[in-house]
């Protein structure tokens, strides 16, 4: 991974602060950050992040690190010292990706915690949601999240679905202008469909997966949320045997690995845990498969996506607003193991291949130039004093 890009002097660019609390080397969120803050950089802001740490850091970030235990005094203190390391600096605009409420701009990456929470309920044992409604934890993001959208600081909401944006205007009452839309990137020159040429064969040679079997792609951390085991329920009761490769980490892939096995699928599916480079893994795949019970709008769907491959998600994923069915990919309800089932049987190799050349198409305008021309107007208006 490489170190955050140091942002070009700028003589008439807004000098924008960047909050991002924690770097995971393989988290989306962090890969959006590092392309935010080249794009924005290219397009004449002067951008400074604000974090705990960063690998490689130069010194163009800013780090705030206060000593904590716990998750809830981790998110708390951070927020908390952030606020004050601002107080001292001279930017003319805030921009978090963290729940603070001394921002100006607060990037909704992680959608509404209270809806995340709502969606989880649908899995949780009677004592998982008695456990999860009386969490310091919870509790504290969920007012936390409450004081972000009614701060009368806050002049814009950057939210990269509908959904979301749907969700922010019902719950917290936010002025519809202040929510503005600007989906995430991708680079469709990293990752595209020459990638299978490279990849496809040593890797599928190295998992021990026959050369013409079909693949369904899942990456993600994260495993509950993002539906890994309604992903093996779906690739067991396909029609047609598949294989299924899924890539992230998660404390509890053991549980998962063990749950292949009880389906039957235990030699037809690969755990890789995290990995640095996804290309590899999307390339020897057909199909990618993100049955997710909440997610804002997920990277690793528009990677795919760029990278020639059909998309099965759920209706609770930002993603599905650009999902046409049957054309570029399917939406189910993230629960309905037999209708995501079906999809499955429907992306028969030519299928998917089909299909797959739409879902690049549909991704070829979300640029990273076009996301950083996007955030630039947004904070030239801002500045300007015609929003918020």
């Amino acid at each position: 991974m490489s170190a955050v890009p140091r942002a070009r002097p700028a003589r008439t660019g807004p000098r924008v602060a960047l909050v991002r609390s924690r770097f995971d080397a393989f988290g989306g969120a962090e890969r959006f950050v590092q392309s935010a803050i080249g794009a924005l950089s290219a397009q004449g802001a002067s951008l400074t992040l604000v974090t705990r740490k960063w690998p490689g850091d130069d010194g163009s970030a800013v780090i705030v690190n206060p000593f904590f235990l716990g998750s809830l005094w981790r998110d708390r203190g951070f927020a908390r010292a952030v606020c004050e390391a601002l107080a001292k600096r001279p930017f003319d605009l805030v921009q978090s990706h963290e729940r603070i409420a001394c921002c100006d701009v607060y990037r909704a990456g992680d959608g509404v915690h209270a809806v995340w929470l709502e969606q989880r309920a649908r899995i949780q044992s009677a004592l998982g949601r008695f456990v999860t409604a009386r969490s310091p934890h919870h509790r504290y993001l969920l007012a936390a999240e409450r004081e972000l959208f009614t701060s009368p600081r806050l002049k814009a909401v950057i939210c990269n679905s509908e959904m979301v944006r749907g969700e922010i205007r019902e719950r917290f009452a936010t002025a519809g202008e202040k929510l503005v839309l600007i989906r995430n990137a991708v680079d469709c020159t990293r990752f595209h469909p020459g990638l299978r040429d490279e990849f496809r064969e040593p890797l599928r040679g190295q998992l021990k997966i026959p050369a013409d079997a079909p693949v369904f792609a899942y990456v993600g951390s994260g495993f509950e949320r993002k539906g890994v085991g309604a992903f093996l329920c779906a690739l067991a009761a396909r029609e047609e045997p598949a294989w299924g490769l899924i890539a992230g980490k998660d404390k509890h892939a053991g549980d998962y690995g063990k749950l292949a096995v009880k389906l039957g699928i235990g030699g037809r599916v690969r755990f890789t845990g995290a990995v640095s480079d996804v290309r590899p893994f999307l390339a020897a795949s057909d199909a990618f498969v993100l049955p997710t019970l909440y997610d804002p709008f997920p990277n690793a769907a528009l990677e795919a996506m760029a990278c020639g491959l059909p998309v099965v998600t759920s209706t609770t994923c930002g993603a599905a607003e650009i999902i046409r069915e049957g054309e570029n990919g399917f939406v189910r309800d993230a629960l309905d193991v037999g209708g995501l089932a079906q999809c499955l049987d429907r992306l028969d190799p030519d299928t998917a291949r089909r299909m797959g050349e739409a879902a690049r198409e549909t991704v070829l305008p979300l640029t990273p130039e076009a996301m950083g021309r996007e955030y630039l107007a947004l904070y030239e208006r801002l500045l300007a004093g015609k929003l918020g």
